[in-house]
């Protein structure tokens, strides 16, 4: 309500506060009247007036509560510039559909964290208010910094606006809590949803930039450091000849995040495991789980690394690369059981079995497996000294006994694929053969068709000499071989699947493949990362800046994915990860002086996101002032 106090006489007025895109603006809503003309029929105008503006406010609140809006509208009125000599026309709905993922990011208590981090340091920018915002435009439309700035902000409703270099500046201050910040996350996240980390997946990716050089080493006169360049070339999943940085990450048995690793691009990834295991346990506080990644991520340090303090693993092992009694053991044709049933099968009888036949169905559709153990005398990386038969020392790496059984299964199924694969590969090249002039023009790899070519170089008398006359043809033999390992699969794994006698424990298999058929997840939190929240390309330059990004693409992903899970838990539709997406950038509104007008219709997704937060956006209409009052009490 308002009066001017200065007047004898003044009128009493109900007013109502809106957002403009000006800023906040006061309207006239209704004129209660004249003082000295109240006085005639009321003995105190002032409370008369308190009681009208009580009255209207208890019914705005009402449910289902209805206002009459009257608009005069100009058909002749011409666009006005948003600044002026704008070049190029904007959309001026705004997105509400973060709201959402504002429910959840203030579950993190972000806001606690970043005023403890900060809290000896004079810093004139608000840590949380920009780390909110660059997260939800990582998930809703990812782009530069810059341009997030300049055209993603301004599309939020909140309208934030950020300066570019205050942007810079918080990513070094990200930077700098990088442990305690990825601890923070993780430990909030579980009072959101219940996390399992009985079984953590750990496995690598790596992101290229366009630059025409890797950064440099250079050495610092002044402090006398040696700084590695952090982009460097590696070796690329993408087969791209750029400089990479390598992102390693943990999962837990949901498919969410738990932590995640960034090293310079030349890094082996096989070292980045277990000092990111050691903080693992920091965060767990001591309780033991099961290391699981693939063959690349369980070297011989990893699985020992595991083998101790109750530490247990799984990793995937190459039947390829065992030893020659291994393989023995693996393609004896005895011993082996049903995945399922638990009975004694046949390998021969199941690549020769009819598979069009009923009563052979299940046989085809299940796995036959074989455990034997395979334990390897391994090193430590520290000495012990030894006392040798003509009475000197030395010193020598101190022997450790690896515990481990291999099982391996085969699949009727996965056989059928890789010769599917295997026969497309030597239809292209024999079609290599036919039209190219010289096989050796063609990049040769371990996947490459080019591996079934093989060159024989002889002389016009059947000798066999160097740079004489060159044949090439089909390389059977190469064929047959591959053959001999269709189907067949091994891991690797410490866990109790045969017991002090060397039986076999089936339900304790069963386990360790249900583990292994989860890790699947961790190749499509990457697929997320690079493909719906593009986090690259890259336009950042320092690693600090570079790890930063990576911090926010990171909180990105972990907020998503529990958005996701939340979905699963609640709701009987599963949902994909574009169906999310694509409902959230959806939800675009028209705002105007008075009201709020919903540019989206009304979904599965929307009612099920509704059914967790309840935030009532799946109306028509809003009042600015009731999205002003939600987006504070979240």
């Amino acid at each position: 309500m308002y009066y001017n106090k200065k007047l004898n006489d003044p009128i009493y007025y109900i007013q109502d506060t809106i957002r403009t895109p000006k800023g906040p603006k006061s309207i006239q809503v209704k004129r209660i009247g004249k003082h000295s003309e109240l006085l005639q029929t009321i003995d105190d105008p002032l409370s008369y007036a308190q009681k009208i503006l009580e009255q209207m406010n208890a019914d705005a609140i009402k449910p289902g509560n209805k206002k009459k809006v009257v608009l005069n509208i100009d058909l002749d009125k011409k666009l006005e510039y948003s600044k002026p000599g704008q070049i190029v026309s904007q959309s001026t709905a705004l997105n509400i559909g973060y709201f959402y993922i504002h429910y959840f990011y203030e579950k993190m208590k972000l806001d606690n964290f970043f005023a403890k981090a900060t809290a000896d340091r004079k810093i004139q920018f608000d840590c949380n208010f920009i780390n909110r915002f660059l997260t939800y435009a990582q998930i809703l439309n990812p782009s530069s910094k810059l341009r997030t700035c300049q055209k993603t902000l301004p599309s939020f409703y909140e309208r934030p606006q950020i300066a570019h270099q205050t942007i810079l500046r918080f990513l070094d201050i990200l930077y700098e809590n990088y442990d305690a910040y990825i601890s923070h996350l993780f430990k909030y996240s579980e009072k959101i949803v219940k996390r399992d980390t009985e079984v953590c997946y750990y496995d690598c990716t790596n992101f290229y930039f366009e630059i025409e050089a890797p950064d440099e080493d250079y050495y610092d006169e002044v402090t006398g450091e040696f700084i590695n360049g952090f982009r460097k070339y590696g070796v690329s999943k993408e087969h791209r000849p750029n400089p990479i940085v390598e992102v390693g990450l943990f999962m837990d048995a949901k498919g969410i995040p738990i932590s995640m690793c960034v090293h310079s691009g030349n890094t082996n990834e096989q070292i980045t495991a277990i000092p990111e295991e050691k903080k693992l346990n920091r965060m767990f506080e001591g309780k033991s789980f099961v290391y699981c990644a693939d063959a690349g991520l369980g070297s011989e340090n990893i699985r020992t690394f595991n083998s101790m303090s109750s530490r247990s693993f799984v990793v995937t092992q190459s039947v390829k690369t065992l030893a020659d009694k291994y393989k023995k053991a693996v393609f004896n044709d005895s011993e082996y059981k049903d995945l399922v049933k638990n009975v004694s099968v046949s390998i021969e009888q199941l690549k020769t079995l009819d598979k069009t036949k009923p009563e052979n169905r299940e046989s085809y559709e299940s796995k036959a497996y074989k455990v034997f153990p395979a334990d390897k005398v391994c090193t430590f990386d520290f000495y012990e000294e030894v006392k040798l038969k003509n009475g000197t020392t030395t010193k020598r790496k101190v022997k450790y006994n690896l515990k481990q059984y291999i099982i391996v299964t085969f699949s009727r199924k996965q056989m059928e694929y890789q010769r599917f694969i295997r026969n497309r590969q030597v239809e292209r090249a024999k079609k290599l053969l036919e039209n190219a002039k010289d096989p050796e023009d063609i990049k040769k790899g371990p996947n490459d068709v080019r591996r079934f070519i093989r060159r024989k170089t002889t002389s016009s008398n059947g000798n066999a000499v160097e740079n004489i006359q060159d044949q090439y043809f089909i390389d059977n033999e190469k064929i047959s071989e591959e053959e001999k390992y269709d189907g067949f699969y091994a891991v690797a794994t410490n866990l109790p699947v045969m017991d002090e006698n060397d039986k076999t424990d089936h339900n304790e298999v069963k386990h360790v493949m249900d583990i292994l058929a989860v890790r699947v997840l961790i190749e499509s939190l990457f697929r997320l990362m690079k493909s719906c929240f593009k986090t690259r390309p890259f336009y950042l330059r320092t690693t600090e800046h570079i790890i930063g990004h990576l911090m926010i693409c990171y909180t990105a992903l972990l907020l998503f994915r529990l958005i996701e899970v939340k979905l699963d838990e609640g709701d009987e539709d599963h949902f994909t990860s574009e169906n999310i997406l694509d409902t959230l950038k959806a939800m675009n509104i028209h705002y105007n002086d008075l009201y709020c007008e919903a540019l989206y219709d009304r979904s599965k997704v929307l009612d099920a996101l509704e059914g967790i937060a309840g935030l009532g956006l799946d109306k028509q209409y809003y009042l600015p002032t009731r999205l002003n009052k939600l987006i504070k009490q979240l």
